[in-house]
């Protein structure tokens, strides 16, 4: 029974390492601009379609397409964020949320339906020569594929931590996320840096796209249900606390996959929602924040 359950938090955690990447964008864009981008459940999907249409065209691992996914989806990010967020920048906090809400809706249906024309509505799937192999760790099973999806997505965590320490760009988002007037005062192009926070944000969700389409298969019904699951992720780790994000995103993994184990697979989903309407409840500001 005890290796069982081993077993199913190891598969938990490996899935909970997707979810945590492809929270951190979100949680990202919601803590510099205090914008919320319901469309990157959408954005996530499109990372997804470039590893797919990578390896049907030149059968290019998916794992190195994530060297094309990321500046892709860091392109269309910046397109998005000129064409449709960045007029909200200055507005109240609140009203801000509201109409970024609003706004990301609306984009998520018309990104949806382009995939739709382009790609078509069935499921798509990336299928290397590893795809099936498994080793074993500590009498413990673990897909290969899976597991150095998890390993690079510490890798992007890691990279995104030391871009925003040691450089002058993440260096002034921080500063302007702390305080915009005093980050404008000292000399910060805080447009531009608004910018860079959403093209990279959008950046980490092509990433964890191409990620996912090496388990998972690529449609365009995905961003939904990845919207939803990096939503729940930011609201236990706390808005805007991008290691919390991720520290969350494994917990929910590892959550989901034992009670699927446990009470069954119906009850997967419920318990992700009920542990997000706990938090909400009890502590709004996330498990991991400072306060």
């Amino acid at each position: 029974m005890s290796s069982i359950l081993l077993q199913n938090a190891i598969f938990g955690l490996l899935v909970g390492g997707l979810y945590g990447l492809g929270a951190v964008g979100l949680s990202l864009v919601f803590g510099v601009l205090k914008m919320l981008n319901v469309a990157h459940g959408e954005l996530i999907m499109l990372g997804g379609y470039v590893s797919v249409w990578l390896f049907t065209l030149w059968r290019v691992d998916p794992f190195v397409s994530i060297l094309a996914g990321g500046p892709a989806l860091f392109l269309v990010g910046a397109v998005l964020y000129q064409a449709l967020f960045r007029r909200l920048i200055h507005f109240h906090e609140e009203h801000k949320i509201k109409n970024s809400i609003l706004i990301g809706f609306g984009l998520a249906l018309i990104l949806q339906t382009v995939a739709i024309l382009v790609w078509e509505a069935d499921e798509r799937a990336v299928t290397p020569s590893y795809a099936g192999s498994v080793f074993a760790l500590g009498g413990v099973v673990v897909p290969l594929s899976r597991f150095a999806a998890l390993l690079l997505s510490f890798a992007a965590l890691g990279g995104l931590h030391l871009f925003l320490t040691r450089t002058r760009y993440g260096t002034a988002i921080r500063a302007t996320a702390q305080d915009e007037q005093a980050a404008a005062l000292s000399g910060i192009p805080t447009g531009t840096i608004y910018l860079v926070a959403f093209a990279l944000g959008s950046a980490l969700a092509g990433v964890a796209g191409a990620l996912v389409s090496v388990s998972d298969a690529i449609s365009p019904a995905i961003g939904l249900n990845w919207t939803l699951k990096a939503l729940i992720v930011v609201v236990l780790g706390g808005m805007g606390n991008i290691f919390g994000t991720f520290i969350a995103g494994l917990f929910l993994g590892v959550a989901e996959s034992l009670s699927g184990f446990l009470l069954g697979n119906v009850y997967r989903e419920v318990v992700g929602l009920a542990l997000f309407l706990i938090v909400l409840s009890l502590r709004p500001q996330g498990l991991f924040a400072r306060g």
